[in-house]
């Protein structure tokens, strides 16, 4: 039988983001989000074509983005509670980091798989925030597929898109459980 790591296993059995309305400041720094990159970059990744990226947006990116979707939807005709909302998330939070879907050209390693380490690592980066003790949680939203607001505010090359905003940092409450799903109706076994 292997030796397992109880701890590890403890927290992923419990890991649960946090709402980023009660994220706050601080969020971590260079130093801290460091290692926090590094461990979201130790995801599966087929063929070793790395392909993702990480953006890292602070304060005033924040803000610029936080306009650029109020922009944006509008121009898409969103109605005015979906541009608030979005908007809010981006200048609300402590800290971002879009992780950035990044795909290569390869004949051995489908488009697919490389979008589904890019979202690994988002779950990467994720638990390895919430393992060292900050706030953290993953968005997405309609941002992350607009075309000119990949273009606009993050400078993403065309065949790029954010496969999550990971919002990192201090929560100011602890969230209460949520309802999990049933192990029996999503597990067919065949053994």
């Amino acid at each position: 039988m292997p030796a397992p790591n109880q701890d590890a296993l403890a927290f992923l059995l419990s890991r649960r983001s946090r709402p980023h309305k009660t994220l706050t400041l601080p969020a971590p720094d260079k130093d801290a989000l460091t290692p926090l990159l590094t461990a979201a970059a130790r995801t599966p990744d087929h063929g070793k074509l790395e392909p993702w990226r990480f953006i890292v947006l602070g304060s005033d990116a924040l803000q610029t983005l936080g306009a650029l979707a109020r922009t944006r939807g509008a121009e898409l005709g969103h109605d005015a509670d979906q541009i608030t909302k979005t908007a809010t998330m981006l200048e609300n939070a402590p800290l971002s980091v879009a992780v950035i879907a990044s795909p290569k050209a390869s004949e051995k390693i489908p488009q697919v798989e490389q979008t589904l380490s890019a979202g690994a690592a988002c779950l990467g980066l994720l638990n390895a925030a919430l393992a060292a003790g900050w706030g953290a949680n993953w968005l997405s939203g309609w941002p992350a597929y607009d075309r000119p607001f990949l273009t606009n505010g993050l400078g993403l090359a065309p065949h790029e898109f954010v496969a999550g905003f990971i919002n990192l940092g201090t929560e100011t409450s602890t969230p209460p459980e949520r309802p999990r799903p049933d192990l029996a109706q999503i597990t067919e076994w065949r053994i």
